[in-house]
């Protein structure tokens, strides 16, 4: 189970913003597409994620004018990646150790993906689910 198998089947680029796009659009952007968190790019690099927990930790501490704030004065910086051959479970202890929602998929210097904790507990779920329904059609049969 690994990284990849959860991007496989998603369709579209990844919803993204660049580090010169202002915390009001990017909010937009959030609720728009019913996301917490986005990469922030910069061409072809990522440098850096925008999320809700950002938002707020602005709001407190700058009001209403955080706003009109650029994402490369307020982004979190230097973000935590993984590639696409990581193992689910490896990825989701990375982001419980470093206390992150959403992890960007890098594969060759490329953004190929963007998973949040929720995409990760869910595939698990899912498959520890048909497993245990494989184990109960075996044994009745």
């Amino acid at each position: 189970m690994t990284i990849g198998a959860i991007l496989h089947g998603r369709k579209g680029p990844v919803i993204a913003a660049r580090k010169e796009d202002t915390v009001r659009a990017v909010i937009d952007l959030l609720a728009q597409h019913r996301i917490g968190a986005v990469p922030v790019m910069e061409g072809e690099a990522i440098v850096g994620i925008f999320s809700e927990r950002d938002l707020v930790r602005l709001m407190s501490s700058y009001g209403p004018e955080a706003l009109d704030r650029h994402l490369d004065e307020v982004m979190t910086k230097s973000p935590v990646t993984c590639d696409s051959q990581m193992a689910v479970i490896g990825a989701l202890s990375q982001m419980t150790q470093k206390r992150i929602r959403h992890l960007p998929v890098v594969d060759g210097g490329r953004l190929v993906g963007f998973v949040s904790i929720g995409d990760l507990v869910k595939y698990r779920i899912d498959k520890i689910e048909a497993e245990a329904a494989a184990m109960r059609d075996y044994i009745a049969s």
